[in-house]
């Protein structure tokens, strides 16, 4: 599976969605994903790509993790897997 098609089946299962129903548009508050889903969801990526995610749960506006839409969350875990190499 590609990091595009792992993280959207982890925001899928956080949303009790089907991966097809996430869309790359999709933002999380489109998905019915509240502020404890987005956490779980971080966690959930950091683990699965032993990677950490520059996000600050009490103020994810002052992250400089873009968590806008589904697809700039895919770009952001593609930059940080790339910089682990």
């Amino acid at each position: 599976m590609s990091i595009s098609d792992r993280v959207i089946a982890i925001i899928a299962e956080q949303a009790v969605l089907e991966p097809s129903d996430v869309t790359p548009e999709s933002t999380l508050e489109d998905l019915g994903i509240d502020s404890l889903g987005l956490v779980e969801s971080i966690f959930a990526i950091e683990e699965e790509f032993d990677i950490s995610i520059p996000f600050n749960a009490n103020e994810p506006e002052a992250s400089d993790f873009d968590i806008s839409n589904v697809a700039a969350i895919i770009a952001g875990i593609e930059k940080l897997v790339a910089e682990k190499v």
